[in-house]
């Protein structure tokens, strides 16, 4: 006879496992059961988030290494930092997003299971997790340039507002954009030393990349938002959101573009890497035309599968950036 937690259904869902993880993540099966729900408010079961906050990083440290020509040993550490504090401070952002919003998750089907509404942890154990990772994030940013460090700090108010702003605001995802995108002007400055236009534009194309992947999301929880009375562009939108997603699908690819020529305007009779970084922006719009094509917001399954494929799409500006600056 099958031991009760040795059944089928016990190994596909294992116990406290949050609603909308990936099947057989290594949180749920692998990690030990104490770190468990301080690894689930972190998101470490869904690591969809660390990369959509990590590529703007990624994009602006090859753009800048495009921009001045120079590829030096301390740009293998600025890369390395960004995927570290990128794991770290998305940890201590969703904490902070769960302790901000336990009682609305507790409202809405998708969320009810995360760690806090579902009893796994205290909102005072997951205000000191939020912390600790801060504080290790901030180890990472102090190996950085004084620049780069001020600009760090500062991330934390977009970071600290993003919570509250689906209460005040149809738009809350502008706030997430501000918050997630920092990244960009981060790490174009941890490579050069000051702030220049070309990461300011970047972080512009990024914030209109952030309204179109998660307006997508944000589909998912629309009856229940009405219910609670959460506001979001994906209600705003309703039956437009696909005339609102095209618009922000060639936005965000459009100033991606804009980015690109401003940082390769000094390139001069080598136009190689110019034409090479322009295929950036071009891969990005194909692979959001390609979710255009599959996007029903009738399908939660679909929607989720379309979001999370928003790492492809993130990866194909970088992979020519940097075959830009190589080059």
């Amino acid at each position: 006879m099958t031991a009760p937690d040795q059944t089928p259904e016990a190994k596909t869902h294992p116990k406290g496992q949050v609603s909308d993880a990936v099947r057989g993540n290594w949180v749920d099966f692998m990690a030990p059961a104490t770190t468990r729900p301080y690894l689930r408010l972190s998101r470490a079961d869904r690591p969809i988030g660390t990369w959509l906050l990590l590529l703007p990083c990624w994009w602006g440290l090859a753009l800048a290494m495009l921009y001045d020509g120079q590829a030096r040993l301390f740009d293998l550490w600025i890369f390395a930092g960004c995927a570290l504090g990128a794991f770290l401070m998305r940890g201590a952002g969703c904490t902070w997003n769960d302790i901000t919003d336990r009682d609305i998750d507790g409202a809405v089907a998708r969320t009810r299971s995360r760690p806090i509404p579902s009893g796994q942890v205290s909102a005072k154990q997951a205000a000191g997790w939020m912390i600790a990772q801060a504080l290790v994030a901030f180890c990472i940013l102090l190996t950085f340039n004084t620049a780069a460090i001020i600009l760090g700090i500062i991330a934390l108010v977009p970071v600290a507002i993003y919570p509250f702003a689906k209460r005040f605001t149809w738009w809350p995802q502008v706030f997430l954009g501000l918050a997630f995108n920092w990244g960009a002007l981060l790490a174009w400055t941890a490579h050069t030393g000051s702030l220049g236009w070309p990461a300011v534009i970047l972080y512009l194309a990024g914030i209109v990349w952030t309204l179109f992947y998660d307006t997508i999301y944000a589909h998912q929880d629309t009856e229940d938002d009405a219910l609670i009375g959460v506001k979001s562009t994906a209600r705003l939108f309703g039956e437009a959101s696909p005339v609102w997603l095209t618009a922000f699908m060639y936005g965000s690819a459009l100033i991606m573009a804009l980015a690109v020529l401003a940082a390769t305007r000094g390139a001069g009779a080598d136009m190689l890497p110019s034409v090479i970084a322009m295929g950036g922006p071009l891969a990005f719009l194909a692979h959001m035309r390609w979710q255009m094509a599959r996007f029903d917001p009738a399908d939660m399954d679909g929607l989720l599968r379309l979001f999370r494929s928003n790492r492809d799409a993130g990866l194909l500006p970088l992979l020519f950036f940097a075959g830009a600056a190589l080059a």
